[in-house]
């Protein structure tokens, strides 16, 4: 009899559904406990019909495809090879601007920095090409070019924020959006500051999330390597990024209650040769920009059949945006690994960003705010 249910069993998702339908209508303990030994027999069947390839290898994800349409390309969802060539010759001559040699006889630059927060914030000197791997060229699906990661909305970017996202943003980027003009000004507005503490800075600067690993993955400025583990029960996504490990749990309940995470709780199944991904159960911040506790993250992983790996997603959260928006890319099969990035360990700048802080806060001589009492 048992045998008989499980030939019906398609796929270990549906086999969760039956799950589901069984327990609701059971109306005895006799009942339940025979729903259980029917999915703990058919398990084994459901699993053998979800033809799993494996993912496991290492990635690069970087491309020159922006995440977002540019606007010169209006509405077009496609571009030509000829506008992918200048793509590509623009981001070469850029670093080779970058890579020239810099004058020795060049003056200090400007005693607190000159307020830009640009790369190397306040103009001081930063990042340069030598740290920058954003990619080579523009990547192709079936011999077609997209002007941008993002598909849907049609316009190629993500949609309009909700006001309590646009408000989320400006509060997660308060620090770098200060306008540094060497001196603590902020003290003269009402409010946190900017550089209060470690919780005030972002979650990138505090090395708690990557720049741009997400989920879902988006391609950076650099360390865009990635590296897939595939197990019967688990597959795990090593990101270059901020070293961070995403487990995704293959073949259980999407709708099981867990702690939220950095990451998410994400819930794998295979429908074909495909890797369908669920996470939501989020922290307040997520390493999406602008996500919050409420963001629903669907994903897919398919391997092509030149071994590179086609990454699709959709992101859902109606308290941040006023609508889903979708995306795919190719990630490139690599010879490469993936190192430690060891950001915590490195990450000298928060401390010194928060002692200059207090150093500059102490100099202070401007009209300071008077604090709301508690």
């Amino acid at each position: 009899m048992l045998g008989d249910r499980c030939a019906d069993v398609v796929s270990f998702k549906e086999l969760v559904v039956m799950k589901k339908r069984c327990i609701f209508l059971a109306d005895s303990p006799a009942f339940y406990l025979w729903c259980a030994l029917v999915f703990m027999t058919c398990s084994s069947a459901a699993l053998a019909s979800d033809r799993a390839v494996d993912l496991s290898g290492f990635y690069d994800s970087g491309t020159l495809t922006p995440v977002s349409r540019p606007q010169e390309f209006g509405d077009k969802q496609f571009m030509t090879r000829e506008e992918a060539n200048k793509v590509t010759e623009n981001m070469r001559s850029l670093i080779a601007t970058s890579n020239s040699k810099s004058d020795p006889d060049r003056s200090a630059p400007k005693l607190g920095g000159d307020g830009n927060n640009g790369l190397g914030a306040g103009g001081v000197g930063g990042y340069n090409a030598f740290w920058v791997d954003p990619g080579s060229d523009v990547y192709e699906i079936d011999g077609k070019i997209r002007t941008s990661i993002i598909y849907d909305p049609p316009n190629g970017r993500q949609p309009q924020m909700t006001a309590k996202g646009m408000g989320k943003m400006a509060r997660n980027f308060a620090s770098f959006a200060y306008n540094n003009d060497g001196t603590a000004s902020w003290l003269s507005k009402q409010g946190p500051g900017p550089f209060d503490g470690p919780e005030t800075l972002a979650l990138a600067e505090r090395c708690l999330l990557g720049f741009s690993a997400g989920p879902p993955s988006l391609p950076g400025l650099y360390n865009n390597f990635k590296r897939i583990i595939q197990t019967d029960d688990y597959v795990m996504i090593l990101l270059e990024m901020v070293h961070d490990a995403r487990i995704i749990k293959l073949n259980v309940d999407p709708s099981e209650k867990t702690s939220p995470q950095w990451l998410g709780n994400s819930v794998g199944h295979w429908e074909g040769d495909t890797l369908v991904v669920e996470t939501s159960n989020f922290k307040t911040s997520t390493g999406l920009y602008g996500g919050d506790e409420n963001l629903h993250l669907m994903e897919w992983f398919s391997l092509l059949e030149d071994g590179n790996l086609l990454y699709r997603f959709t992101v859902e959260d109606p308290t941040i945006w006023t609508e889903t928006w979708s995306g795919e890319y190719v990630w490139k099969k690599s010879s490469g690994k993936v190192y430690e990035y060891a950001c915590h360990e490195g990450n000298y700048a928060m401390g010194n960003i928060l002692r200059g802080a207090r150093i500059l806060e102490a100099e202070y001589v401007g009209p300071v705010a008077a604090q709301a009492e508690e």
